[in-house]
């Protein structure tokens, strides 16, 4: 597994850097089939937050937390991984048709004020053909409200997305 630590408002040092990798080594005993780990260390106005994306043969498991203290978000950080492959193991290895992820017990079961709309982030992505079921399953993951795909039944660009009531919707393109 390769770990990539980056800082943001933040010096890593040697000691927060050993921590990372000890508490994101322990990924391995999920699987021996992850790839580049990034790990993200933030700080703003007091507040800590760790953001970690762990790809997996074209699955992305995605944490991010944050709290008054470092190593807290980083701990508070890979039991939400973990919580996440717990949840999407078998899920994951039927996908698979492999066993990717090992048997494993698991240790546990903005609002803004301004008139103007403005974009604040931009992010690129791969569109990659899936199921809806497969859409809906990414997007848990990387525990987002909606997910952009291409569905593989008509390689049209498709929406999944988490309705108010907790139900999930799917919007396609008029043909």
């Amino acid at each position: 597994m390769n770990i990539m630590i980056r800082g943001k408002h933040i010096e890593v040092t040697d000691a927060l850097r050993e921590y990372v990798l000890k508490r994101v080594g322990k990924l391995e005993k999920y699987s021996d089939e992850f790839m580049d780990v990034k790990v993200t260390l933030l700080v703003e106005e007091g507040r800590h937050r760790v953001e970690v994306t762990a790809p997996i043969h074209g699955i992305i498991l995605r944490g991010e937390e944050e709290s008054t203290d470092m190593y807290a978000s980083i701990d508070l950080v890979i039991e939400k991984l973990e919580r996440q492959i717990d949840k999407y193991r078998t899920r994951i290895n039927k996908r698979m048709r492999t066993k990717v992820l090992k048997d494993h017990e698991p240790a546990q079961p903005v609002t803004s004020d301004e008139d103007e709309e403005k974009v604040v982030r931009n992010k690129k992505f791969t569109l990659k053909p899936m199921s809806v079921d497969e859409a809906i399953m990414q997007m848990n993951l990387v525990g987002h409200n909606f997910f952009v795909f291409t569905n593989s039944d008509g390689h049209a660009v498709n929406v999944v997305y988490r309705r108010h009531n907790g139900d999930y919707g799917l919007l396609e393109p008029e043909t």
